[in-house]
């Protein structure tokens, strides 16, 4: 068979009424949207070719009512194979099948099937039976078509246990959650009424200390109002005297500077440096003024006295 736009023509001569026979075209994969193009193909034969899988969208072709796939190698049939619910008659006889999908229990007008030489689960291969005549065969869909139902209803009840587990699951972390936001919140409103309880407290003692702060000053004030018994000299402020003490402090310090300098000047090599004879020319001029001085408060002594 050709590919691409030559394979509709070549279907179409395949085309025997309702039937299309494409057994021993040595196919490796099924042409699907060829065969969709022709609704009328409701017998389709693909036994004797290459066939290892089925397309997914091989399911669409809702119209086949009669089904062959014997003597091929498919390993396995599409998963939403359910699909094909006005399929009556399904040959798979020579596969490679082990398994059927679960989907496969909505075919519920299949009257006939055929499962022999298939490497089939010994379960599934024990419902089938053999297909030796026409009433095991019918006999095989009706038991098969059981037996998958069965597999259905029990994986729709695994499906809806998992459900109600996660549920309740959920509704156990929601319960869980709830728990905890409760505990947290109550966490917070005791956190919160020991904060106001210390609050409260340090208010009661700032207030009790500002009370009797004002009640010391109170009785000191009434204490300075009462007559003293002994008349006290007034006492000179404090501030006055340490500044008269640091004014002599630093005058005696500058006249120790002033004795140690001219010492130095006087009695060591340095009175022959210029610094020094400054400081010893104006050593002795002060000494002459202070003589001179002295001589005239002597003079003027001598005047009073006459």
């Amino acid at each position: 068979m050709s590919r691409g736009g030559g394979k509709g023509p070549s279907l179409k001569d395949k085309l025997d009424g309702n039937e299309l026979d494409l057994s021993l075209c040595n196919l490796n994969e099924v042409p699907v949207r060829e065969l969709a193009a022709l609704p009328k193909a409701t017998i389709l034969d693909l036994s004797c070719n290459n066939l290892i899988s089925l397309p997914s969208d091989f399911c669409s072709l809702m119209h086949l009512v009669k089904l062959d796939l014997s003597k091929n190698r498919l390993q396995q049939l599409p998963l939403d194979f359910g699909r094909l619910v006005n399929l009556q008659h399904l040959d798979l006889l020579n596969n490679r099948l082990v398994t059927l999908p679960v989907s496969f229990a909505q075919l519920k007008n299949l009257k006939w099937l055929d499962l022999k030489d298939n490497p089939l689960d010994p379960v599934l291969a024990k419902v089938a039976g053999d297909c030796l005549d026409e009433k095991q065969c019918k006999q095989a869909a009706v038991k098969v078509l059981q037996h998958m139902k069965a597999i259905q209803s029990e994986q729709d009840r695994q499906r809806q246990r998992k459900l109600q587990a996660e549920r309740e699951m959920e509704k156990k972390r929601e319960a869980e959650q709830r728990a905890k936001e409760a505990q947290e919140r109550e966490l917070r409103k005791r956190e919160k009424a020991e904060e106001k309880e210390r609050r409260r407290r340090e208010y009661d003692a700032q207030k009790a200390a500002k009370q009797e702060m004002e009640k010391k000053t109170k009785k000191e004030t009434v204490q300075t109002r009462k007559p003293a018994s002994s008349s006290r000299p007034p006492q000179p402020p404090r501030h006055k005297h340490s500044w008269s003490r640091s004014v002599l402090r630093v005058l005696l310090f500058m006249l120790l500077c002033v004795l140690c300098t001219l010492a130095a000047c006087k009695l060591t090599e340095l009175q022959h440096q210029p610094l020094c004879i400054s400081v010893n020319t104006l050593y002795e001029d002060v000494v002459a003024a202070l003589q001179n001085h002295k001589t005239l408060q002597n003079m003027l002594q001598q005047n009073s006295q006459q």
